[in-house]
């Protein structure tokens, strides 16, 4: 338990010091859906798709869909592999400008307290090809990409609550932070702390396979530009995991 008392310390400090300065800060919601299937004993795959709404889910700032290929090395870790389409609205031109990414992790998942806890590892490493749009004559245009290297680390823990009537349907809650960091020389953010999550909030766990989790998101973004941002996020997201071998 003391580790735990330690580590909430350290995540939840560690994400305060990021959030010390001046700084620009919103009210977002985000939506996320996650499925991560089994298709054999060694071999699945990852779907995903996220939209990033603003307060008064009136625009759409940001959308997000990831696909990958998932190898099991063990019951408690795998790589995934894939690509992911990404786009943003930029509210100076008001269009949304693509991003193209590829992204490569490694993630450890870790019971304990009678396995009713779960804490969960992954590093992930991204190659981001970022759009920007510039204004010609008083339009909005391409002006092209460019390139950054990223590497993600997240530390998500789930802490057993309750079970309800229903011995596979359980109450938990979540705590976790995932930190950014940039990797080599870019245009897209010359920062080295790219950005960093916090986030608290409670899930609802049916019998292993689908989990939906609302939550307080801290979303602090280190940014390139004078005021960095920190956005105030409600995150509600479904997470599925389906075993879909051939019995």
């Amino acid at each position: 338990m003391r580790k735990v008392l330690l580590l909430i310390s350290f995540l939840f400090i560690s994400n305060q010091y990021l959030n010390a300065q001046g700084m620009t800060q919103n009210q977002r919601v985000w939506f996320a859906y996650s499925g991560q299937y089994k298709v054999s004993k060694n071999w699945g795959y990852h779907i995903e798709a996220q939209f990033r709404m603003d307060n008064q889910l009136e625009q759409n700032v940001q959308n997000i869909y990831r696909i990958g290929a998932v190898y099991f090395i063990s019951p408690s870790k795998n790589l995934t592999s894939g690509y992911a389409l990404v786009n943003t609205f930029d509210a100076a031109t008001e269009r949304f400008f693509k991003e193209n990414r590829l992204w490569e992790q490694f993630q450890y998942n870790k019971k304990w307290h009678e396995n009713k806890n779960v804490m969960t590892h992954r590093l992930r490493l991204e190659q981001r090809w970022v759009g920007s749009i510039g204004m010609v004559d008083g339009n909005p245009v391409s002006t092209g990409s460019n390139c950054q290297n990223r590497l993600r680390y997240l530390n998500r823990n789930l802490f057993h609550i309750t079970n309800l009537k229903a011995t596979d349907e359980e109450i938990y809650a979540v705590l976790q932070n995932e930190f950014f960091v940039t990797l080599g020389d870019n245009k897209v953010n010359s920062n080295i702390v790219d950005q960093n999550r916090f986030l608290i909030g409670l899930g609802l766990n049916y019998n292993n396979h689908i989990r939906l989790e609302v939550g307080y998101m801290n979303h602090f973004v280190n940014s390139n530009a004078k005021a960095d941002v920190m956005n105030h996020t409600i995150s509600i997201s479904l997470i599925q995991n389906l075993n879909l071998q051939k019995q």
